[in-house]
């Protein structure tokens, strides 16, 4: 689109991390084409249609690094449950889904990520290829990867890992295929990564593997990092490592890899990974959900790891992630205000973008980025007064608060509405599929206990 956002308050998140009064950002295409004050670029823009958003705030459109949409099947449900959720409830609940399925709890995840002011989507699960053009619909800026493993998933929960490469075959033929139908389409807003599901489901075979795909691609990476105390047990048992050290043997501790979560590694581990410029991507919030996540931010952050926020499963908010992200980060230094309100920010904008290789187009208003942008209400109880509006956003934003989501230069949400989905639709399909996947897991797995609250639906 060809348009002129007057009148806001701006929120950069550039260099110097400027707040603008009274400013506007002139869109042409896909990239803003200049920011500054409203009495500037009126004059410069008079071509451009004008949208004045007094009483609003734009800031760069907020960043997911690291989500599985699908799982929002699994919402209000693994939160209150003990035991292993990834191999209990995550793994069996991904292959009892039918590729539909799995499309409309995507879509569910997307419509979500819409209102809570996310405009980029790092996506890595398991039979992605059956849902990315569903995902591609949304309008979103994507980063999608099959999450590949050749541990027979379905096993671990029954305390056996067995590796069986022709089970990782299956992984590595849907890696590619995503990566032949999807990287680089809708005209670069869809893109790939090549994704090791976790250290203790991968085998060095298979963790070879994907360094060739990356490389034939030259795509970045991502991983599962040390996110259980099971998945150190397994890597210990097997490779006398720890996860940290697995990856930096075969060859996965580099500057384009991702790794999530980080939660069980030691100081050396995070030496190591500083050292190798590996990012982290932290999920606070959803690592939260049975008590305060310990994973060792401190230690992480002094070491000058790039740190982008992600969701990871059962919600797409990342409002959420940044008030619990702000708590567990000061929390690991023991309380106080360090780290400041702006550098949680910089978790869903800049460092966002660089741990994918791309501040130098996203993650900023700036001109000659691309128009990725959210506009928040600022006339709302939550947000007044304003002394300083970057911690009033950390500490109380909510997606009520989003009006307009901009995506490449296009609407994906304006004025409170959602411009690429069907959401009356959407909910009802979500909602019936949940239904029915429920269902089916529990009949097919008695062993698996069914959630708090559950009660079959009626088939009549």
């Amino acid at each position: 689109m060809d348009a002129l956002l007057t009148d806001a308050l701006v929120v950069t998140c550039d260099d110097t991390r400027a707040v603008l009064r009274d400013a506007a950002v002139a869109i042409r295409g896909d990239r803003i084409a200049a920011v500054g004050p409203t009495t500037d670029l009126l004059p410069r823009f008079p071509e451009l249609e004008r949208v004045r958003l007094k009483g609003k705030a734009i800031l760069p459109g907020l960043i997911n690094g690291h989500t599985h949409t699908v799982l929002t099947v699994l919402r209000g449900s693994v939160e209150d449950l003990g035991g292993d959720a990834v191999y209990g409830y995550m793994s069996p609940i991904s292959f009892a889904m039918t590729p539909a399925d799995r499309s409309v709890m995507a879509l569910l995840g997307c419509l979500e990520a819409i209102r809570s002011g996310t405009t980029t989507l790092v996506e890595n699960f398991r039979f992605v290829p059956g849902f990315a053009k569903a995902m591609a619909a949304s309008g979103l800026r994507l980063w999608l990867a099959e999450n590949c493993a050749d541990a027979l998933l379905l096993e671990i929960r029954h305390g056996r890992y067995s590796y069986d490469r022709a089970f990782g075959e299956g992984f590595l033929a849907r890696a590619a295929e995503l990566i032949e139908t999807m990287h680089g389409t809708h005209g670069g807003r869809v893109q790939c990564q090549v994704a090791a599901h976790a250290t203790d489901n991968c085998s060095p075979w298979m963790l070879g593997e994907l360094n060739a795909l990356a490389a034939r691609h030259k795509l970045s990476r991502t991983v599962h990092l040390a996110q259980s105390r099971g998945e150190v047990e397994q890597v210990k048992r097997a490779h006398g490592l720890t996860p940290a050290g697995y990856l930096d043997a075969h060859g996965w501790a580099a500057p384009d890899v991702t790794g999530t979560h980080w939660t069980f590694c030691t100081p050396d581990d995070v030496g190591l990974l500083a050292e190798r410029g590996v990012s982290m991507a932290h999920c606070p919030a959803n690592s939260s959900r049975k008590g305060p996540h310990r994973s060792p931010v401190n230690l992480i952050r002094d070491a000058g790891v790039t740190i982008a926020f992600g969701t990871d499963n059962m919600t797409e908010d990342l409002f959420q992630t940044l008030h619990i992200g702000s708590i567990v980060h000061r929390g690991s230094y023991g309380g106080g205000v360090v780290p400041d309100p702006q550098t949680i920010l910089d978790s869903v904008t800049r460092d966002g973008a660089r741990a994918l290789g791309r501040l130098a187009d996203l993650g900023s208003v700036e001109a000659g980025k691309k128009a990725d942008l959210t506009v928040l209400d600022l006339d709302h109880p939550s947000m007044r007064p304003i002394v300083n509006v970057v911690s009033n956003i950390v500490h109380y934003g909510h997606p009520g608060l989003v009006r307009h989501v901009v995506v490449d230069g296009e609407w994906v949400m304006r004025d409170g509405r959602i411009t690429t989905l069907d959401e009356p639709a959407l909910l009802e399909e979500g909602q019936a599929v949940a239904d029915k996947v429920w269902s089916k897991l529990l009949a097919e797995s008695p062993d698996i206990p069914p959630p708090r609250g559950w009660q079959r639906p009626r088939t009549h």
